[in-house]
């Protein structure tokens, strides 16, 4: 990128001077640094109404990269014009800001730098500065915030800012500038979550790992079974080399395994925790923790699930593609021929495929509609009710058309001898096994007597509770007593 573009802001800038009445007017912000980062933040800053100074050690050359309202100067003219300073420079570079200790003195430090590794420092970046600058007072803030998101605006990104400090009004100051920014300032508290807070952009997907292992985990199970009745099978009881088939068909044999009982993973915790509910009597005993990290993590394996399902018919339409399959109708035309067969039409299997891609198409499209209203765009534009109804409702709705999709696909195969390879069960028929107890126990809490029960624990009631009441005399007097609440 040029320097001409690298000047030019993504956002218009605002003209400040003409609008005496943003907080911002007339308010003084100092950024030490001339990297993308600072220049973006620079950017920002600007367009949010703040007067901004960069401290730069060669001014004159970098000056080009910053917009034309920004004033870059060196380090020490721009850290005395300003009383709030963001230190957008790496850890190893703090040293070379020693000689404006003085300078410094008083003044608030915002630290944005990040590590390259978790807990590389013994301390964080953030109290690694202060140690240098003990004068000053340091925040920790915007280090979750990337250079595109400052240059986007926040509608384009992550729009909380953590910020964490010892001093309160210092925190308070920073907090003010990310509000006129755009952003949602976090209260992290004092100074020593700047360890977590400089963790956090380091970690990759920390919510995703236990489902991305438990899909990874079924998906190795499942293949391995397909691989033993699809290849090895053939191989060993006829010496038919079905080594073809792995890259495609088994591995189209295995997402819908995955697709499926992910799915019911997302409803069987709901079934396990309405389980403990009704044993216990009582919405007030806490879950086992495997069951909170459980319910806490639908929204990643009801995502994946989605995945391995358009995985699936992604491979479905291309199984026609390939060229084994081409072989195969010119073989089942050549017999046919031989055998003089004119009419090779079977009714049922016909209405089988039919019924099976169409229940197959509806399901899909669900799973769909349960992924885009997971994303936080859209589930924010919904209400509660709106949000249960398509989560819940449709979603369970999805595991039983899914259901219906398996039992078209297995038909009547079930009960054929042949199907059973090494003595193994088609792999359809182990999937049943936990959606169909899923969509059983949801049958089984829809039972009137059951569900009453249930609603009135979830709205507090609880076996074994005592209540108090009040009974009128014989002689027109009350007296009290007390009852179990589960009379």
């Amino acid at each position: 990128m040029s320097r001409g573009d690298m000047a030019k802001p993504l956002l218009g800038h605002r003209n400040t001077e003409s609008d005496p009445n943003t907080p911002a007017a007339g308010r003084t912000i100092g950024v030490l640094g001339s990297g993308d980062f600072a220049r973006s933040l620079a950017i920002r800053l600007v367009c949010s109404g703040f007067k901004v100074v960069v401290g730069s050690r060669n001014p004159k050359r970098k000056a080009s990269l910053f917009p034309s309202a920004a004033e870059v100067t060196f380090q020490a003219e721009a850290v005395k014009k300003t009383d709030v300073i963001f230190v957008a420079v790496f850890r190893e570079h703090y040293s070379t800001l020693c000689d404006l200790a003085d300078v410094l003195a008083g003044k608030i430090l915002v630290d944005v730098s990040n590590n390259t590794e978790i807990n590389h420092h013994k301390e964080s970046n953030a109290e690694y500065l202060a140690s240098l600058f003990p004068a000053c007072t340091v925040v920790k803030g915007f280090n979750v915030v990337s250079a595109w998101t400052l240059q986007s605006g926040a509608r384009d990104g992550n729009k909380q800012v953590l910020i964490c400090s010892n001093n309160q009004e210092a925190k308070r100051t920073v907090a003010e500038i990310a509000q006129v920014m755009g952003f949602t300032p976090v209260d992290m508290g004092c100074m020593s979550s700047a360890c977590e807070i400089e963790n956090i952009p380091l970690r990759l997907l920390p919510a995703w790992k236990i489902p991305i292992f438990l899909s990874l985990g079924l998906f190795l199970c499942f293949f391995t079974y397909n691989l033993i009745r699809q290849v090895i099978h053939p191989y060993i009881r006829e010496q038919k080399n079905k080594l073809y088939k792995i890259p495609i068909e088994v591995v189209n044999t295995t997402l819908p395994c995955v697709a499926y009982v992910m799915l019911s993973l997302v409803y069987l915790p709901g079934v396990l925790a309405a389980c403990l509910q009704l044993y216990y009597g009582t919405k007030y005993k806490r879950f086992p923790d495997w069951l909170d990290q459980w319910l806490q993590h639908r929204k990643q394996i009801g995502l994946l699930s989605f995945f391995s399902a358009a995985l699936h018919a992604v491979y479905s339409l291309c199984l026609p593609m390939r060229r084994s399959h081409r072989y195969q109708l010119i073989e089942m035309a050549v017999k046919q021929a031989v055998e003089k067969k004119m009419n090779i039409w079977v009714e049922e299997e016909v209405w089988r495929m039919e019924i099976y891609i169409s229940v197959g198409i509806i399901a899909l499209g669900l799973l769909s509609l349960l992924a885009i209203t997971s994303l936080p765009s859209i589930a924010n534009s919904l209400n509660w009710r709106e949000f249960s109804f398509i989560q819940s409702t449709l979603g369970f709705i999805a595991l039983v058309i899914s259901t219906l999709h398996t039992l078209t696909y297995g038909w009547s195969r079930a009960f054929d001898e042949n199907q059973y390879k090494f003595y193994l069960p088609p792999t359809y028929t182990l999937t049943l096994l936990v959606p169909c107890t899923v969509i059983l126990a949801k049958v089984f809490f829809n039972l009137p007597c059951i569900r009453q029960r249930l609603v009135r624990i979830r709205r507090g009631w609880e076996k074994g509770r005592y209540v108090k009441f009040v009974l009128p005399s014989t002689t027109g007097e009350y007296s009290s007593g007390e009852t179990s609440s589960n009379v």
